[in-house]
């Protein structure tokens, strides 16, 4: 199957596509990962892109199409693949859908991560990370022994920017104002599934997994 995963920050969708991907033993692709790699192997497209990264600029769509056009190119995508993380606009959807027919190929799936703004609220502000390990906690989710306090190294713990409520509404309504609108273009292509998001995450694979056998997967 070929699937694009989609939802708000803080719908759990790194943690759901790797589950997903892994039941239909098909590639999971982040745009992270893609572009980490470019730039790191120091592709063409990689250069280019931090160059616009560099400068403090959003890399253009046109340069992280074609990244996802040489990813889905490799071999271990041939037979399937699931994409996080891109598209992340309409306009990249319909470049998307373009890609696709050159490769040969034709999306079967969009599987929505469904999950309201109090809940993503409450799951990203209670995110501690430990200043010495890196470990993540949660104050309400998966707490510390003492607050404040990294069971694991007894390392200071911190709340990052961008987990801060204010930080967290506002990457909310650009995802309102950006992505969110995919819902409406793939709903209209007959090929979008909403999964609710909430509960344990062993509970939402289970969920996802349910929906993709409806569909074949």
């Amino acid at each position: 199957m070929r699937l694009v995963l989609v939802g708000p920050p803080g719908a759990g969708k790194g943690t759901q596509a790797q589950f997903i991907a892994s039941h239909l033993a098909v590639p999971g692709i982040s745009t992270g990962d893609i572009f980490r790699a470019n730039v790191t192997q120091k592709t063409p497209l990689g250069l280019e892109a931090k160059r616009y990264m560099d400068a403090g600029d959003l890399v253009p769509d046109e340069v992280t199409i074609n990244m996802v056009r040489d990813r889905l190119a490799e071999s271990d995508a041939v037979d399937g693949f699931l994409l996080d993380g891109f598209p992340r606009t309409v306009p990249q959807a319909v470049a998307l859908d373009k890609l696709l027919v050159d490769l040969g190929f034709s999306l079967d799936l969009v599987l929505e991560l469904v999950v309201d703004d109090d809940e993503v609220i409450r799951r990203l502000s209670g995110r501690r990370m430990c200043r010495s390990c890196g470990r993540i906690w949660h104050v309400e989710f998966e707490p510390t022994v003492k607050p404040g306090v990294c069971d694991n190294c007894q390392g200071e713990l911190f709340q990052r920017d961008d987990d801060n409520p204010t930080t967290i509404a506002n990457r909310l309504r650009e995802y309102a104002e950006k992505t969110a609108p995919l819902v409406d273009f793939y709903g209209a292509q007959g090929k979008l599934v909403g999964i609710d998001a909430t509960g344990p995450v062993e509970d939402i694979t289970n969920r996802a997994i349910d929906a993709l056998r409806s569909y074949g997967g």
